[in-house]
């Protein structure tokens, strides 16, 4: 394998560095990396790989591009709306470096097509917002004994980290197990400032640009936290644990299982007794009789102020707690989110307070609101 002219001109500025050179070069253009999700931390990932040179890039995603995604996901443009994301994702890539190969899965990451997958790539980028997804990667990349880079995001803070690496820990050695469902809130929920993914992003990319050269010091053993009110950076030490059930020394786990089902299974049990109605029905009984329909509302404040339904009452799951004793028990009331979630835990809430079958969760939240009722409403 060599580098052409047109090639060399366009790498010219990293290979004129010592730790990469033409040798490095080649290692990149040979190299083959799967970035999981072509979302808010997988776009600067693919960007940068792309044009850093990485020869083939894996781009997983079954998502669509949707408007809230641009403020993050920098790959996608405006125009690209209802695109596959991965479409999207190539399209950009071979614009920037028609020298890289783009494989693209317009599919969901499972427990049937992840080593499948996985197999045919050196290394694997976590791009990905979930649990059951970051456990399912962790556990095919140690199964297959390759690296996985680790990001996440929440908020202001973003944490990376390289896990299944010779003689380092697996992601289980830190988070042995998935919190529940409706434990941690979303990006969807919680939010996320706009950089703070492509910040975590490109720490990512980094990451994988020393691995593939063999320079510098990889993030293995060391949990990196950005703070990005305060702009610093902090570690924390992560130890191999020898009775991981992943990768220690009596290995429990020896088949690939989707965590999400475990953790839908818990919350399905719970949320079986939780009545619900649509919008299509609830539009329908404040045609007739609005004053009579009680709807409370368990998003934040600044949700609330982007969108809400009128005659809601604003009661954020946040503060609920202390704030529930004058949701009535004698007549139905109406509980909504966004879409759906943090309104049923809501209910749960309140039934281990004694409340009985009045309470009924509006299904799809504000979101299938604005979408079926008044298309004019903001969406976020």
């Amino acid at each position: 394998m060599k580098l052409n002219p047109k090639e060399i001109e366009r790498y010219q500025r990293q290979m004129i560095l010592p730790q990469i050179g033409e040798e490095g070069q080649l290692k990149l253009k040979a190299a083959k990396v799967l970035i999981v999700g072509a979302g808010g931390l997988g776009c600067p990932a693919i960007i940068y790989l792309s044009a850093a040179g990485v020869g083939t890039l894996g781009v997983i995603d079954s998502d669509k591009v949707e408007v809230s995604n641009l403020h993050r996901q920098v790959v996608h443009f405006t125009e690209d709306e209802g695109k596959q994301k991965v479409s999207s994702a190539k399209e950009k890539i071979k614009h920037l470096n028609p020298h890289v190969k783009v494989v693209t899965y317009p599919e969901r990451l499972n427990a049937k097509n992840a080593l499948e997958i996985f197999e045919q790539y050196d290394l694997i980028v976590d791009g990905t917002d979930n649990f059951p997804s970051r456990y399912l990667i962790n556990d095919a990349a140690v199964m297959l004994k390759k690296p996985f880079v680790f990001g996440g995001i929440f908020r202001f803070e973003g944490q990376c980290s390289v896990f299944g690496l010779p003689d380092g820990p697996c992601y289980r050695c830190f988070f042995q197990e998935p919190p529940q469902a409706g434990d941690v809130p979303s990006c969807v929920e919680a939010g996320v400032v706009g950089v703070l993914p492509g910040i975590v992003g490109l720490l990512q990319a980094n990451e994988v640009i020393k691995m593939i050269c063999g320079i510098g010091e990889p993030l293995k053993g060391r949990l990196l936290i950005f703070d990005g009110l305060s702009t610093r950076f902090r570690e924390i030490q992560i130890k191999k644990d020898k009775g991981c059930r992943m990768c220690g020394q009596d290995p429990k786990i020896n088949k690939l299982v989707e965590e999400g089902s475990v953790c839908q299974t818990r919350i399905g049990k719970k949320m079986a007794d939780v009545p619900e109605i649509t919008v299509q029905e609830l539009k329908k009984l404040l045609d007739k009789k609005p004053l009579d329909v009680c709807i409370i509302d368990v998003r934040e404040q600044n949700e609330w102020d982007m969108a809400h339904i009128n005659g809601a009452v604003l009661k954020p799951t946040s503060t609920l707690e202390e704030n529930y004793q004058d949701i009535p028990k004698d007549r139905t009331v109406y509980f909504h989110c966004k879409g759906g979630g943090r309104s049923s835990s809501a209910i749960q809430f309140l039934k281990s307070k004694g409340y009985k079958n009045n309470l009924v969760n509006i299904k799809g939240g504000i979101k299938a609101w604005a979408k079926e009722i008044d298309p004019k409403m903001a969406q976020y």
